[in-house]
């Protein structure tokens, strides 16, 4: 068993090395700091998965699971599928108000209906005759004033009544003509607006209902499935873990006496227990900081125990070689 002893503290390497970098990062950065590259300038890494969490944005009863861990998926293969009717009925609800809106605006752009153009037009007819009635009368009476059978009252009356049938004969005709057009157009553009908002919500609805069925971006593996049939699954909370091929990439530590060794782009051999040889990777990413080291007074005697984080690509000819948390040792290649 390989050790390296700082501040009384016993490290295995090879063991720290395949520690979980999401839960132990921090112990991890610190205890390969400790190791140091080994003798024969290989540097202590390990192998990291980006991982896909496949989750959908409705909550809902997971229905069915349609693939299980350590599968294969296709791109375009389904995944999982939640109780789709809560979901058909909000869309249901918003089809129904889109439709409402859209009459309520078409109704807006039309004038009233025959039959009621009609009872318009009849009102219309019987206030022109009780104005020619009263204006008739109205004759007759000034003639029978003038021949003193009646008293002059009557006509004040009489001219109070045909000026009375006249003014309805008017407010008819303007009610006719209201009937016939269309609403004002800001009351129309109201309208069409709400109509508008109703069409987005219909939309957003079935958006909805289609997201609770989530299939794969890509070919993958199933790295776990977190949740079982017949469960509640909250909004946004990952059910399947994919692990696309071109997402696994290796993470090795280089002390600072060695970083200008060490370059994006520039191509390492990596080794590992039990795996072929000939296994190769490129650099993708050196952090610009050290920021994976134990507390250290920065002088020319202590610069050594700095480690920069640098994480490389394995090619499509080696990715099936390594698997997330498995330790390796990466050397540097040619220039």
């Amino acid at each position: 068993m390989l050790s390296a002893e700082r501040g009384g503290i016993d490290f295995d390497c090879r063991f720290i090395a395949a520690l979980s970098m999401r839960r132990l990062l921090p112990l991890v950065a610190v205890a390969l700091a400790a190791c140091g590259a080994p003798a024969d300038d290989a540097f202590t890494g390990y192998v990291q998965a980006d991982l896909v969490y496949v989750a959908a944005p409705v909550a809902g009863q997971l229905k069915s699971l349609s693939v299980a861990r350590g599968d294969s998926v296709a791109a375009g293969a389904p995944l999982f599928a939640l109780d789709v009717d809560p979901q058909a009925y909000a869309r249901a609800e918003a089809a129904a108000r889109a439709a409402q809106s859209a009459a309520q605006a078409t109704n807006l752009k039309s004038g009233k209906r025959p039959s009621e153009l009609r009872v318009i037009e009849d009102q219309l007819a019987q206030a022109q005759a009780a104005a020619v009635g009263s204006q008739e009368l109205l004759r007759r009476n000034r003639e029978l004033v003038q021949k003193n059978f009646v008293s002059a009252s009557v006509l004040d009356e009489l001219v109070a009544r045909r000026d009375a049938d006249a003014a309805r004969v008017a407010e008819l005709r303007a009610q006719l003509q209201v009937a016939r057009e269309a609403a004002r157009p800001d009351e129309i553009a109201a309208a069409e607006a709400s109509a508008a908002a109703a069409q987005a919500a219909l939309e957003a609805a079935r958006w909805r209902e289609a997201q609770t069925g989530q299939r794969a971006a890509a070919a993958a593996a199933v790295f776990d499935t977190l949740y079982r049939v017949g469960e509640q699954v909250p909004a946004n909370a990952p059910v399947v873990v994919l692990l696309p091929p071109g997402n696994v990439k290796l993470r090795f530590f280089v002390p600072a006496p060695m970083l200008g060794q060490v370059a994006v782009g520039r191509e390492v051999s990596v080794t590992c227990d039990g795996c072929a040889a000939g296994l190769t990777a490129k650099i993708d990413f050196i952090s610009p900081q050290a920021e994976f080291t134990p507390p250290v007074i920065y002088s020319n005697e202590s610069r050594a125990k700095l480690v920069f984080m640098v994480e490389a690509r394995p090619t499509a000819e080696s990715r099936a070689a390594f698997k997330p948390g498995q330790p390796v040792q990466v050397r540097l290649r040619g220039g």
